[in-house]
């Protein structure tokens, strides 16, 4: 288990060494960004807890946050403490969105942008690709107009940013025109005066911008991640009854509402929100022909919405979570101090008995120690663009090391092969009468047991409320000592074996749960792709989401369950 440590702790440093390897580098806001993001779509689903965490997330990334433009961030932090005072859901959202504008602000004073040059700019790209498109609505052949609007959605989609950020209604309101013209252009029978009037409007709409003029207004309402599963929900039940223009019509009204929520997924997952703005159109298309593929349709719509429940789902720990991994390796520390000090009775050393406490006490400052210095490392600067990433990569590490606890702690869930164990370890000591060797035994069995729990808390601390963490602990500290007392009392007595049996089954399912969500982690960066399993509902407070690469990961867990209990019963 030592050497199977040591390997493992050399590989999380090879993974730390890689990941930091492009530190201080340019100030990026994305991680603020983020937060602000998962506010307010937790503030529009009424979870006040996860929004004043994702607040405090903001709070501890601004921190790190170095300006000349002071007069500036004064204003972002006071937007800040607006959201973090708000009385009510409305003042929070206010609040929260006048966070996102200061921030905003703060990033185009640091990186001045003339946006008159902008949008001269933004003229001079788009206007041969709009005059292209007008060409081919001249000549009134489909097969031009189709390949025509294709140039043009692939220009838009390159050089749409200027707008975006200078004006969000216009930018949605120009999104919304598009993906209505391109609902005509797939339908069964395109009628030319319907293509000719939509291109008139969305015309208008890139013209007002350039000239600097806000012709738009925002789309009004409360929308979030839950409002498109809403709509999709309802487009399906109509297909099921077979009202495919009131299916339609909820198709139309998620893509009215899209540019209100799309920054929602395109921060957390790339290529779905690709997916939704080329698709979408096509499937209003589709259910408005005579005969519409309603299977293509329907599973379209539930592919779309797994997938932005994977983004929208909760993948946090609770504090049973947290309290589990210090109970398990605190109990079995505690065990094998507890039978180190029985074994010194029996063997007439009881004089040695100081040195076990001795080594057990420097095992828990060492690891403290390294406590303090993992969380100083991961709340670092050089950590902040890439927390999410090894969120993933550690989660997955803290796993493989589970399973070789798990496997472990299978082996010792003997009598036989518990007392096999400790024998082992002290007659090698007591042969030597070596108070180093000793103290040793009891120093690694303390430090092996932290430095497996300070993995498997970078693991999952990151996707804990801090409350959680906190309570989880205090609950696994108080049982600890309770059962030490105990063990104190009716030592000898205890089936150890049978505890180790009970904790490789929890360290079993715990592990299960962090590859689940490692992998799902990863999968939302981009580093891992996403390939949804249709049939399987997200189920997070296990880990399981219904992905080919999180079901893989945790098949071969069970796997290799399976496997340790079939060769301990053949041994």
């Amino acid at each position: 288990m030592k050497h199977y440590l040591i390997r493992c702790s050399f590989v999380l440093c090879l993974l730390l060494t890689f990941s930091f390897q492009n530190v201080f580098a340019q100030q990026s806001y994305s991680s603020l960004y983020i937060s602000i993001s998962d506010a307010l779509i937790n503030t529009k689903q009424d979870n006040d807890t996860k929004a004043q965490k994702a607040l405090e997330q903001f709070a501890s990334d601004w921190a790190l946050v170095e300006t000349k433009e002071t007069e500036q961030q004064q204003k972002v932090t006071a937007a800040f403490d607006a959201a973090m005072s708000s009385a009510t859901k409305e003042q929070r959202l206010q609040a929260i969105s006048t966070l996102s504008n200061e921030l905003r602000a703060l990033e185009k004073l640091e990186n001045p942008v003339d946006e008159a040059a902008q949008r001269k700019e933004f003229e001079q790209k788009f206007t041969p690709v709009m005059q292209q498109f007008e060409l081919a609505l001249a000549s009134k052949d489909l097969t031009q107009i189709n390949e025509a609007y294709t140039e043009f959605n692939v220009k838009w989609n390159k050089n749409e940013r200027p707008i975006r950020e200078q004006s969000v209604a216009m930018y949605g309101q120009i999104e919304t025109q598009m993906a209505f013209l391109r609902i005509t252009l797939a339908s069964e029978n395109p009628d030319m005066a319907t293509i000719q009037s939509q291109y008139d409007s969305l015309k208008q709409t890139i013209t007002d911008f350039i000239a600097g003029k806000e012709t738009a207004e925002l789309v009004e309402g409360d929308y979030s991640l839950q409002s498109l599963i809403d709509y999709i929900d309802e487009a399906s039940d109509f297909i099921e009854k077979q009202q495919f223009d009131e299916a339609a019509g909820q198709i139309t009204e998620f893509i009215t509402i899209w540019p209100s929520v799309e920054m929602e997924i395109s921060t957390r997952n790339g290529s779905l929100y690709t997916k939704i703005e080329s698709k979408m159109p096509l499937l209003v298309s589709e259910l408005m022909k005579a005969t519409p593929d309603t299977n293509k349709v329907t599973k379209q719509l539930e592919q779309f919405k797994t997938e932005i429940q994977l983004v929208q789902e909760n993948n946090d720990y609770s504090f049973w979570d947290s309290a589990l991994i210090l109970l398990r390796e605190g109990l079995e520390a505690l065990l094998i101090i507890m039978a180190l000090v029985a074994f010194l009775e029996k063997s007439g050393q009881p004089h040695m008995r100081k040195w076990i406490y001795v080594g057990a006490g420097s095992g828990i400052l060492v690891s403290a120690v390294t406590a303090i210095l993992m969380l100083t490392l991961f709340n670092s600067a050089t950590v902040n663009t890439n927390r999410e990433l090894l969120e993933g990569y550690i989660g997955l590490i803290a796993a493989a090391m589970m399973i070789g606890v798990g496997i472990w702690l299978h082996n010792k869930s003997s009598v036989a092969s518990w007392n096999a164990y400790i024998a082992k370890q002290m007659n090698h000591a007591i042969s030597k009468q070596s108070v180093f060797a000793m103290a040793f035994i009891s120093f690694l069995s303390v430090f092996r047991e932290g430095a497996e729990t300070l993995l498997f808390y970078a693991g999952i601390a990151p996707k804990m409320e801090l409350s959680q963490f906190v309570l989880g602990i205090f609950v696994a500290l108080v049982i600890l000592i309770v059962f030490a007392i105990v063990l104190f009392k009716v030592s000898g007595k205890i089936p150890v074996h049978k505890f180790f049996a009970v904790a490789t089954v929890l360290i079993y399912v715990l592990a299960f749960k962090i590859i689940g969500v490692s992998i799902h982690t990863l999968q939302l960066t981009g580093k891992i792709s996403t390939s949804v399993i249709d049939g399987f509902p997200v189920i997070s407070k296990i880990g399981f989401y219904p992905t080919l690469e999180t079901v893989l990961g945790q098949a071969v867990l069970l796997v290799l369950v399976i496997g340790t209990i079939l060769y301990k019963k053949r041994k």
